[in-house]
C-alpha cells in the first residue's frame, strides 16, 4: 500500500501473520523503480508489484521462523537491494521535500515550493515518488506534526497547537483529523 489521502481499515480476521515494512517517502519507488502513484489509495499483493521480492520471501520466511529471524533477512535483503541501487534524485525535488519538511507541512505549495521545478513538473515527480500531490504530502506532514506533539485531549484545546500548523479553526482541524485518523481527537486522545 502506497500513500492514501485518508483513513483505511483492513479486515484481518482473527488469526494472522503479517509483518509491515514501512519506507519513508521516495524509498520505494527509489529501490525497486515502482511508481508511487500505482500504490497510492489502495492496497495490493506485492506479488502484483514486485514478484521478486515477494518469490523471495516466499523462499526464505517459513511460517515457523522468528520475528528476529525474519527481521535479519529482510535487513539484510534490503541492503543488497540498496547496495545494488544507482541512486540519483533531482536535488530540486529533494529541496521540496526538505522545505515541506521544515515548515510541518504547512505551507503554500504553489508558492512557497520555489525549488526550480515547474509546478507541472513538480507535480509529476511527486506523482512518482511519493505517490500524490505535494499538497496531500503536506497536509500528512501536517497532521504528523499534530500526532508527534502527542497532545492530550485537554492541552489540544488550550494550546490549540492546530493554529500553528495553519488549521484556522477548530472544526477544520477536526474533520481533517478524521479523514487521516478515523476517529475524532478527542476519541483519539482519550
Amino acid at each position: 500500500m502506497g500513500f492514501c489521502r485518508k483513513f483505511t481499515e483492513f479486515n484481518i480476521g482473527k488469526e494472522f501473520n503479517y509483518i509491515g515494512i514501512r519506507f519513508l517517502p521516495t524509498a520505494f519507488p527509489i529501490l525497486f523503480g515502482i511508481n508511487a502513484k500505482k500504490l497510492s489509495n489502495h492496497s495490493q499483493e506485492l506479488k502484483n508489484i514486485n514478484p521478486e521480492i515477494y518469490n523471495w520471501i516466499c523462499s526464505e520466511i517459513k511460517p515457523r521462523t522468528s520475528f528476529e529471524d525474519i527481521s535479519k533477512k529482510l535487513n539484510k535483503k534490503l541492503l543488497e537491494v540498496i547496495h545494488n541501487q544507482n541512486i540519483e534524485l533531482d536535488q530540486r525535488f529533494l529541496n521540496s521535500l526538505i522545505l515541506i519538511f521544515q515548515k510541518k507541512g504547512f505551507l503554500d505549495t504553489e508558492k512557497d515550493l520555489d525549488t526550480g521545478l515547474s509546478p507541472r513538473q513538480l507535480r509529476r515527480i511527486f506523482d512518482y515518488y511519493i505517490g500524490t500531490t505535494a499538497k496531500s504530502f503536506s497536509n500528512v506532514i501536517r497532521f504528523q506534526y499534530i500526532l508527534n506533539a502527542k497532545p492530550s485531549q485537554q492541552s489540544l484545546k488550550n494550546n490549540k497547537l492546530y493554529f500553528d500548523v495553519g488549521f484556522f479553526d477548530q472544526a477544520h482541524f477536526i474533520k481533517n483529523f478524521k479523514t487521516f485518523y478515523g476517529v475524532t481527537p478527542s476519541e483519539a486522545f482519550r
